[in-house]
């Protein structure tokens, strides 16, 4: 069953009769231990112990190293670049690792490896590619068993620090979460740069971000948002609007429809980055609402209006980029640029 609407998939996302239960995910390359597909009581409990590093005042002690990271890519590209090789790739990645304490040496390692597990979540990935998601994902938790390892006998200020000195966190749990978090917490983030900034120069829009970013990357959230759909499972009986729904039927929520639902959104297939209400679905509601929202909301405002405040005469260099093969996750393989 799918859900289109933003009331339906509002519901959806809401009403605790749907979940992600004891049913195998709909791609056998998803995610798997981390409370992203967790029901409570499991979800509350391992979500309650993360979200503690992810609070808006928390948040807000990174913005002037994200600054200082946007600056210093923006400063090193050319005059034709590839937008999100040079800029909307390595940013969040850049953060997210240093969160965690991952080595700057390391931090090209994860490239492979992130790519890999993303595409992992795609319900059409072909069957040939699983044994590399699965490969990608015991080398990405190997590789953080041996660093956890490592800060509980030289523990730092970082994230993976913290979630290690948690008592109630077992390995396997602790390990999910950080592959949950180094993936999670940069490949949405590329998009929502990489689709804002071609929307803004599709439409000849790039001063906006300069001038009021927080709006321009909301419009981005709502109008072509990086996560493009979510799958749950009725937990029993239920029903979403006058339609039951038997307990075990799978439901699919398309996020990308519901933010273009012309009942909410007047000419929904309008980028309008001055549209006075952001009730968009980007990043779900309920108890799976994105953890780190305000982080990426954060990143996005700066990387954008960075971007428009030092590269004013950016063009597109390809009016068609080419997008990646993932039809939940919805972003570009590259981003063809040059000054003017």
């Amino acid at each position: 069953m799918v859900a289109t609407s933003h009331a339906a998939v509002s519901a959806l996302l809401r009403d605790p009769r749907f979940g992600h239960g004891s049913t195998p995910p709909a791609n056998p390359g998803q995610p798997r231990g981390s409370f992203l597909v967790m029901d409570p009581p499991d979800h509350t409990r391992l979500r309650g112990l993360v979200s503690k590093a992810f609070t808006p005042r928390m948040i807000e002690r990174l913005r002037p190293r994200i600054e200082a990271i946007a600056q210093d890519l923006i400063g090193a590209m050319g005059r034709e670049t590839d937008l999100i090789a040079a800029y909307a790739y390595p940013l969040p990645v850049m953060v997210i690792t240093e969160m965690l304490g991952v080595p700057p040496e390391d931090h090209e390692r994860f490239r492979g490896w992130s790519e890999i597990l993303a595409r992992g979540i795609d319900p059409l990935l072909p069957a040939g590619q699983l044994a590399s998601t699965d490969r990608a994902r015991t080398e990405f938790r190997a590789y953080f068993r041996e660093l956890a390892a490592v800060r509980r006998r030289r523990p730092g200020e970082d994230l993976l620090s913290a979630l290690v000195r948690l008592e109630e966190l077992t390995e396997p749990e602790l390990l999910a979460t950080c592959v949950l978090l180094l993936v999670a917490g940069h490949e949405t983030t590329v998009n929502l740069i990489g689709n804002g900034v071609l929307q803004l120069l599709r439409h000849d829009l790039l001063h906006l971000a300069a001038e009021s970013p927080g709006q321009v990357v909301e419009e981005v959230l709502r109008y072509d948002p990086p996560v493009q759909l979510t799958l749950r499972v009725a937990l029993q009986d239920a029903e979403l609007g006058d339609t039951p729904i038997p307990a075990g039927t799978a439901v699919l929520g398309l996020l990308g429809a519901a933010n273009r639902d012309p009942a909410v959104f007047p000419g929904p297939d309008r980028f309008d980055p001055g549209r006075p209400s952001p009730r968009h679905l980007a990043f779900g509601l309920g108890i799976h609402f994105c953890l780190g929202a305000n982080l990426a909301r954060m990143e996005g405002e700066i990387a954008l209006r960075a971007l428009a405040e030092a590269a004013p005469g950016l063009k597109l260099a390809d009016a068609a980029p080419p997008y990646k093969e993932n039809v939940v996750l919805r972003g570009l393989a590259a981003l063809p640029t040059w000054l003017s």
